[in-house]
């Protein structure tokens, strides 16, 4: 289990974690969500040992994670950048990430290879962006460990080859029991890959739940009214967001079903559609609410 508890850190006056608290049982695909320095890439940082915290508390299977070998010994973390590895062929990157892991299986790797066939003898710094990735990838997953953590995951992966490193993602998952956590700016991404999510904004938790219950969570509501209402006429749910288009009236509001139905009835509307929103329209609502004008997307 990972615990991160009222976690602080700044950089120089600059507070790039404000309190964040969550925590992520085993054997689960986590996402992490957000605008551009909200903090996920930190997160992963902190999670891997490679920043220390300043504030709370950080336990990966209850241990501390900064300067702890053990813990370290089972997670493997893949930045959003490779240009470190650009100077290495395929074959030393595999033997440099298993000097490092114990538990690196030539067998694991030989089998993930196998799928993707790329040139073993090749330096990295000849390789597209996306064939980086999927070595990197490969690398990571033979090493085994119980937790994975990945930074822009699928970043520079075809469709096709999306597919195929989700689905050797997956297998690790149910052969080693591994731990996923990845941040991604593609939300359909989050959507299809992961079961439980986090969204930070400006260094705090906004949410942290299932996507089954955030999708659940948050509607879109297309009404029509006599007189158009504003959003302090529904005290009975949160409304994030509301519009008139002419004689019809969207509502994205928060609760369920039975309680939005409730509170829209009650202003006696012409009709009800109330329609389930994708993660897409939930992050760009749940963003709203917070304040951001998503100009930094």
């Amino acid at each position: 289990m990972i615990e991160l508890e009222n976690i602080q850190l700044s950089f120089d006056d600059n507070k790039i974690l404000d309190g964040v608290t969550m925590t992520i049982p085993d054997g689960r695909a986590f996402g992490l969500l957000g605008s551009n320095g909200a903090g996920k890439s930190t997160i992963l940082r902190l999670l891997s040992g490679v920043y220390k915290m300043q504030g709370g508390s950080l336990k990966i299977d209850g241990e501390e994670v900064y300067d702890n070998v053990k813990i370290k010994e089972q997670i493997c973390f893949i930045n959003d950048e490779t240009i470190q590895f650009t100077g290495y062929t395929l074959k030393q990157l595999k033997d440099y990430y298993k000097r490092f892991y114990r538990t690196f299986s030539e067998e694991k790797f030989a089998k993930l290879h196998s799928v993707l066939n790329l040139l073993m003898n090749k330096k990295l710094s000849t390789f597209s962006k996306g064939m980086k990735r999927q070595a990197i990838v490969i690398c990571a997953i033979a090493c085994c460990t119980k937790y994975i953590f990945l930074d822009e995951a699928f970043d520079g992966l075809d469709p096709t080859m999306r597919i195929i490193v989700k689905n050797m993602m997956i297998d690790a998952m149910i052969d080693n029991g591994t731990t996923v956590i990845l941040s991604s700016h593609n939300l359909k991404e989050i959507q299809e890959f992961c079961d439980t999510a986090a969204l930070l904004h400006n260094g705090k938790i906004v949410f942290c739940r299932e996507l089954d219950s955030v999708m659940g969570s948050i509607r879109k509501i297309q009404t029509s009214f006599d007189i158009s209402p504003a959003k302090e006429d529904f005290p009975e749910i949160e409304v994030l967001h509301i519009e008139n288009m002419g004689s019809v009236t969207s509502i994205i509001a928060k609760g369920s079903e039975e309680e939005i139905r409730a509170a829209i009835e009650k202003h006696n509307p012409k009709f009800v559609d109330i329609i389930p929103l994708t993660l897409d329209e939930i992050f760009i609502y749940e963003m709203e609410g917070q304040g951001y004008d998503g100009k930094s997307l």
